[in-house]
């Protein structure tokens, strides 16, 4: 089954995230289908904290991708963020 998750990226005490469609058998920070995004928990100042192909995210669901619980929270904040917009 493909899920869409977060890889763990950046330095310790300073996470990064990429958001990725990935067999949910592959570990955490290994193989990916498709890189869909990013998440910065800890943006500063100009930088933007989630970047999202949400026209990706929406194709991979379409075919039967599960989210998980942190990346579904993150799509529905970023939808309401560019509703907004």
């Amino acid at each position: 089954m493909v899920t869409i998750r977060l890889s763990r990226g950046g330095a310790k005490k300073q996470p990064f995230y990429h958001v990725v469609a990935t067999d949910s058998r592959a570990r955490r920070d290994g193989r990916y289908i498709e890189r869909l995004g990013y998440y910065n928990p800890v943006a500063r100042g100009d930088a933007t904290e989630t970047q999202l192909d949400i026209d990706r995210v929406e194709y991979w669901i379409g075919v039967g991708a599960q989210m998980s619980d942190r990346v579904a929270k993150i799509v529905k904040g970023y939808r309401k963020e560019n509703a907004a917009a």
